[in-house]
Parts: C-alpha cells; structure tokens; sequence
C-alpha cells in the first residue's frame, strides 16, 4: 500500500469479559476477592474491579498498589509481596481459581452473534484481546465457539511481552490477519485499559459501557433499574471511558455496526484515530 489510506475498516478487535461475553464482567471479580481475603485482606467488588483490562498478574500488584488496600495487606501480612511471592500467588493460588469462575461466566452478550454476522456481511476480519492468560482465554474461545462466534484471531496477555495497555495484542492480531494501517483497524472493550491499549496501537477504539465492568450487572440487572438508575449508571461509565480517550462510547456491540460507517467516513475525509 502507498500513499494515505483512504479505504475501508478491515477489522475489528473485541475484548472479551463485559464486551463480547460475560455481561457485567464478573468473571474475574471472585478470583481477586478470595485471593485477597485468603491472607486476611477483605476487598469491596469496586475495588477488585478497578483495575479490570489489566493481565491478571499486573492486576494483582495494581490492586497492592491502591494505599487503602496496601495498608490493610501491611496490616494482615506485615509487608507488601516481593515479585517472586507476587509470581507465585499469581500461579498458584489465583489461576486455578479464575479458572473456576470462567467456566460459568462465558454466556455471550445478547446482540453478539447478530453483530458479528453484520462485520461479516461487510467483509471485516474479526480479532480479540484480553487481559486473561492463555489457558483462560482458551476457556472462554472454546465456549463462545459452541455459541457460535468465533473470532479469525484472538491473543491473550500471557501470549506478549506485556499486556494492556500496551498495544501488543493488537499488533498481533493486524500481523497475523494481514490487516494495515492501524486506521482501517478498530478495538472495542469495556475498561480504560482497554481503550488505552487501543490508542497505543494506533486505532479506533470504542468504549462499551452498559455490558462492561463499571456497570457491572447482568442483563436482567440491567433490565431491572428505573431509568434515573440506569441513566446515572451508563452516564458515568461513559463519562470515564471518554475520559479515558475512547473515540465513541456505544451501549454494548449491538450497536457496533450502525456506528461503522460514520468511521468509514472519517477515513475517507482523511482522518486518523
């Protein structure tokens, strides 16, 4: 290719929890929490869910880094973890019991497979990214198959040199579909490390607010509050994502295709994420 690049979008990058599967995110909230209160350590669902878009090692130390959390951890513990007691807790301790918890929390956000097929019908290639490691990451891939979707490429954290928000898992996906320059690429996830993963690698990046983890409900959570409720809840995680740099913020990946081709447009017209 020569020249600016004025064509069409060529792919779409998902995050997985609380975009594409898992509504609400809850998947790897337990994890944290056990983890925590099994070394006397009580952690509140928002702050397990703070860091959420991170690889999950990098997670755990962000949560030790959060002075609250760190003083309570001095208090059980005497002292924060070294990296190598962090590596192994990780290991040990906190994978087996992600793990558990993916296997019950990979249902596929409703309007998933009605927009895929619509990517589809545009002739977009289809990737992913998440802050799992690999054998959850798996899980989850295996899971969405027997759903019906599948992406043409997915990475997990563990499969880079470093996770969100590094732009890494993206580079990975345009290189092995083939697909150049970042402009005809867009990423959608949930958290800000998501949307700083995605612009760190150049693209498009869309923010999903009321599947994600700031909401942090399930579809008939969601259904069941008042509309002052719901207003206050998506206004704020909206607010956070844009604040975070997404280009555009949609309610769940539903509304992912009728928001295409304004983007097509702006390629077109010569802009860059």
């Amino acid at each position: 290719m020569t020249g600016e690049y004025r064509g069409p979008l060529q792919l779409v990058i998902f995050d997985w929890a609380g975009t594409t599967v898992d509504h609400g995110c809850f998947a790897p909230v337990v994890p944290f929490q056990e983890l925590f209160r099994a070394r006397g350590v009580d952690l509140t669902v928002a702050e397990a869910r703070e860091p959420m878009g991170l690889g999950k090692r990098d997670h755990i130390a962000a949560l030790l880094e959060m002075p609250e959390v760190a003083a309570r951890w001095k208090v059980a513990q005497g002292k924060l973890p070294t990296a190598a007691e962090l590596d192994r807790m990780f290991a040990e301790e906190f994978m087996p019991r992600q793990l558990e918890s993916v296997a019950d929390c990979c249902e596929l956000v409703p309007g998933m497979l009605s927009c895929v097929a619509a990517l589809r019908q545009r002739g977009l290639r289809i990737g992913a990214t998440t802050g799992y490691f690999r054998e959850a990451e798996e899980m989850v891939v295996a899971a969405a198959k027997r759903q019906g979707y599948e992406p043409d490429a997915h990475y997990s954290a563990s499969d880079v040199p470093a996770g969100r928000p590094a732009p890494w898992m993206v580079y990975r996906n345009m290189q092995t579909l083939g697909v150049f320059p970042p402009a005809a690429v867009v990423k959608v996830g949930d958290t800000v490390p998501d949307i700083e993963e995605g612009r760190n690698a150049g693209v498009w990046s869309l923010g999903v607010a009321a599947t994600g983890s700031d909401v942090g409900l399930s579809a008939p959570q969601l259904a069941s509050l008042v509309p002052a409720d719901l207003n206050v809840r998506l206004g704020a995680a909206r607010q956070k994502l844009q604040a975070a740099g997404a280009h555009y913020v949609i309610n769940s990946v539903a509304d992912l295709p009728d928001l295409l081709p304004e983007i097509e447009r702006r390629v077109a017209a010569g802009e860059r994420p």
